[in-house]
């Protein structure tokens, strides 16, 4: 082959990237818990036709689970706790979903999934508004430069004024609010939904147990207000006020994170889902260049680049599987091509590569920039990780949260310490949990940080159920933890209320107080002393 030859094959592939690219939306969906976070994942995912019915999270006897949470304490809970990736087509576009877990105490994993995603869809209960947890990832998909499109969730329940609402997103968060649609009816009396841009109305019927597509009717105006009566007045008259205080659809606003484009609706009986899904398609950005750790760019048309921002053991128990998930950054994945595991150099083969749907897999052939991809038994990967091809490249590291509970955890049966070692390990190594060691405790009794209690139950259920080792917890009396040097091991040792620790993924030195006032009085005392506060730590 000639060098022109060369030259515009590769161009030619270049192309078919970049096309390939635009056509992908990825992007993920925050919320506070009970929001409906799980319930709208699934009604997105039927609206596409990825799936026949949704499922609910507190459902009736007969109605399945929901298709993303399929780790056995989420059923029993009725909570996410891990992510999960659901991949359709829809419109002629190719979405990944990315599902996170809505409970605080594991925003760590949310994190992680920001890092993997061009847009996030932030689900405000309609009643409720803006509330902690919300506020906390929207805090991250800011430092990210995450763009947001706000979907106000259940209307078809009692709730606040959506004036109101807007009023609330932009005095406590600062984002402008740009609203999409409007809904006809207060909250617990919705009747439809009106397009903005359009004028065109939608009224919605809900089928029988909300697991199908709820019924659309469309109305001209005349026909709308003879139907609605004083409720279309209503919001008529909400409408013309915004259009007077010109909050309409900017998009790089949007996409500078500065505004926010709203919708209404009901993810339980469908309501508004299908235009939300249009919405994505119309608003969320397409994959971009990727920013090395170097400060360069990685063009979406470059060689493959992915970055691993999740890893995930024992999806199916028959199997015993370790899935690194996989953000493609860059280029054209094929399954079989040999990647470099940038942190190593070593080679890394991509025989077993899977398109995840929930719990689901298939073989995938091909992937392109924005797409998800599971490699099987990746054993030498973990979040964080950048793999690629031919031109070599390392994106920025995933920083890990502050962790706020500490325990000692135990194996309680001598005889299953190996299985221990390794169960640890593995919790360890997907982030799970952060892992803490240090010689004056030695190895059998490591200390357990977490963001959250609830992920020491997570450690301790898959403990006993994945490797046969049943362990137990002794709760450590710290609160705060501190990024530190090796100064202050000689300066905390036998200081009360205080310890040093090594956190085993990446050597990073952690400094452990007992609270704030302890935390300040040393500081204080050593003001020469390094103690840096982590991400989304508590700043006393």
């Amino acid at each position: 082959m000639s060098v022109t030859d060369d030259l515009g094959r590769r161009s030619a592939s270049g192309a078919v990237v970049r096309d390939e690219a635009a056509r992908r939306r990825t992007f993920a969906v925050i919320s506070h818990p009970d929001a409906g976070k799980s319930t709208l994942t699934e009604a997105l995912a039927l609206h596409a036709a990825a799936i026949n019915t949704a499922g609910a999270v507190h459902g009736k006897a007969g109605r399945r689970g929901v298709t993303s949470d399929w780790m056995a304490m989420e059923k029993d809970r009725g909570i996410s706790i891990t992510s999960a990736v659901l991949k359709f087509d829809y419109d002629g576009h190719v979405l990944n979903l990315l599902d996170t877990p809505g409970h605080a105490d594991f925003s760590e994993d949310t994190y992680r999934v920001l890092e993997a995603v061009d847009c996030a869809i932030m689900l405000l209960d309609s009643a409720k508004g803006l509330e902690p947890q919300t506020l906390k990832l929207f805090d991250v998909c800011r430092s990210r430069h995450v763009p947001v499109v706000t979907f106000v969730n259940k209307w078809d329940r009692p709730g606040r004024e959506p004036l109101e609402l807007l009023d609330e997103i932009e005095q406590r968060i600062g984002l402008r609010p740009t609203p999409v649609n409007w809904p006809v009816g207060i909250a617990g009396d919705f009747r439809g939904l009106v397009e903005r841009a359009t004028g065109v109305y939608t009224a919605y019927t809900r089928m029988p147990g909300g697991a199908e597509r709820a019924l659309e009717s469309v109305l001209s105006v005349d026909e709308a207000r003879e139907r609605e009566g004083a409720a279309y007045d209503a919001a008529e008259e909400e409408l013309a006020l915004l259009d007077e205080i010109g909050a309409g659809i900017d998009m790089p606003s949007f996409l500078a994170g500065k505004s926010s484009p709203v919708l209404f609706g009901a993810a339980l009986p469908n309501f508004g889902v299908r235009r939300l899904l249009d919405a994505m398609c119309e608003l969320a950005p397409a994959p971009s260049p990727r920013q090395s750790v170097d400060g360069d760019e990685r063009a979406v048309s470059a060689p493959f680049s992915g970055l691993v921002f999740k890893v995930q053991a024992n999806m199916n128990p028959a199997h015993r599987d370790r899935v690194a998930f996989v953000r493609v950054a860059s280029g054209r994945f094929e399954r079989g091509m040999v990647l470099t595991h940038a942190a190593t150099g070593r080679p890394f083969a991509t025989k077993y590569a899977q398109a995840m749907f929930g719990q689901e897999r298939e073989t995938v052939e091909l992937a392109y920039p924005g797409d998800v991809i599971g490699l099987v038994n990746a054993g030498a990967l973990r979040p964080g990780d950048t793999l690629y091809a031919d031109v070599p490249v390392s994106f920025p590291p995933i920083p890990s949260f502050a962790p706020e509970h500490f325990a000692v955890v135990r194996c309680k049966d001598a005889g299953k310490y190996k299985q221990f070692r390794r169960g640890i390990d593995q919790l360890d190594t997907e982030g799970v949990v952060q892992v803490l060691a240090s010689d004056l405790r030695g190895d059998q009794a490591p200390v357990l940080a977490a963001v959250g209690p609830l992920q020491f139950d997570v450690v301790l259920h898959r403990l006993e159920h994945e490797f046969g080792a049943r362990s137990e917890l002794d709760q450590l009396g710290y609160e705060l933890a501190r990024l530190t040097d090796e100064a202050a091991i000689s300066v905390l040792a036998g200081t009360r209320g205080a310890e040093v620790l090594t956190r085993r993924l990446d050597g990073a030195l952690l400094a452990l107080f007992a609270d704030k006032w302890r935390l300040n009085a040393i500081a204080r005392d050593n003001p020469s002393l390094r103690l840096d506060t982590l991400l989304a730590g508590t700043v006393v």
